[in-house]
């Protein structure tokens, strides 16, 4: 593909560039063109003379910190990657602070950073890998908090009609690791994102897993009775380095699998011959059922089909031990063996949670599933 640097000033242009080390999976994947934007002004420059016609122009995917995404060998698109800094306090008061992140911050340091600042309600949602800008996409959840829970809006870019938006949470349309932005993928390009944070102290969430014990620990240690916000995000953080693989040590890309939500009448069914079954229960007599212990109770934790295997310690999560050179068919073999087996024991299909990339830049769901 031929360019031309001026179509997006300062931007990094590359063609032909190796993004086996840009996502966390560790796939082997090589892309036409990949444009990393530090500015939006880049992003208007680049569209400005970008066409649609794909005798002139590869299709677009935007790609963001790599962590929740599944790569094909061969990209042939241009890789749009949002890696605007920044981070800006626009309003405070007694109870709260409002503020705006730019999309190539690292989500794991903004946890850190908020809560160091004690701006909470992010803490629940520590050690969750990827960038800001990705965040509402997946509508990031963990221990009982979701994204939506603290976003006010975010700007995005309208790829189709070249256009800036301001969208609040509720154009978000957020559901449960689901958003606009994943359902019409490669529409938008999110810059910037929109927090309202509160700051009170004795506010904290812990009742979910082991965090209340391990809060208490850390609340000990700091000679308080009461938890506090950052002895929850120590805790949480305490929780997932003993239970999630690093990616920079073990690629994978977090929770593969959905906890899937059933209707009442099966989660009783089960719960009759299965009486430890996780379940939380849900709206419109539906109960969520977590998703590692179904594949753990099958016997399927530390299983798969080499090379891609589940973690021994978490079975929610795939890591590829063949790194750099597995690919997604390698993932699509495991995954699919998974969902089969699952389903035979308990009626239950499980949906993959990280995004499939196309060759050609767009994303399917369904057809890659069984």
């Amino acid at each position: 593909m031929t360019t031309d640097l001026h179509h997006a000033p300062n931007a990094q242009y590359d063609c032909l560039h190796d993004l086996s080390y840009a996502n966390t999976m560790a796939l082997a994947c090589i892309a036409d063109t990949v444009v990393t934007l530090t500015s939006e002004a880049q992003l208007d420059h680049f569209m400005a003379s970008y066409t649609d016609d794909s005798e002139l122009n590869s299709s677009l995917f935007v790609l963001s910190g790599g962590s929740n995404v599944l790569l094909p060998t061969q990209l042939q698109a241009t890789v749009l990657r949002p890696h605007m800094r920044g981070i800006i306090l626009i309003d405070q008061t007694q109870d709260h602070v409002d503020i705006e992140v730019m999309a190539g911050e690292n989500w794991h340091d903004l946890v850190i950073h908020t809560v160091n600042q004690g701006w909470y309600g992010l803490e629940n949602l520590a050690l969750i890998p990827g960038l800001t800008g990705a965040a509402p996409v997946q509508n990031i959840g963990a221990y009982g908090v979701q994204l939506e829970d603290s976003l006010q809006y975010v700007r995005a870019y309208h790829l189709p009609t070249k256009t800036w938006h301001h969208l609040t949470a509720t154009d978000c349309k957020f559901g449960y690791r689901d958003s606009v932005f994943k359902r019409t993928p490669n529409t938008w390009l999110i810059s910037r994102v929109g927090f309202r944070l509160h700051t009170d102290a004795t506010k904290v969430l812990a009742s979910y897993g082991d965090v209340q014990t391990v809060a208490q620990h850390y609340a000990k240690l700091q000679g308080r009775g009461q938890l506090t916000p950052v002895d929850v995000m120590h805790a949480i953080i305490d929780i997932r380095q003993q239970k999630l693989p690093n990616p920079a040590q073990l690629p994978n890309c977090g929770s593969f699998f959905q906890n899937p939500i059933i209707n009442l009448s099966l989660f009783t069914s089960l719960q009759s011959i299965y009486p430890n079954i996780i379940g939380y229960p849900m709206p419109d007599a539906t109960v969520k059922v977590a998703a590692g212990w179904l594949i753990e109770q099958a016997g399927l934790k530390g299983g798969g089909i080499e090379p891609i295997i589940t973690h021994k310690k978490q079975a929610l999560v795939l890591t590829n031990h063949s790194p750099y050179q597995a690919t997604q068919a390698d993932v699509l073999a495991a995954q699919n063996h998974i969902i089969n087996y699952i389903y035979e024991k308990f009626a239950i299909t499980l949906a993959r949670e990280p995004v499939w990339v196309n060759a050609d830049g767009t994303v399917g769901y369904g057809e890659h599933e069984v």
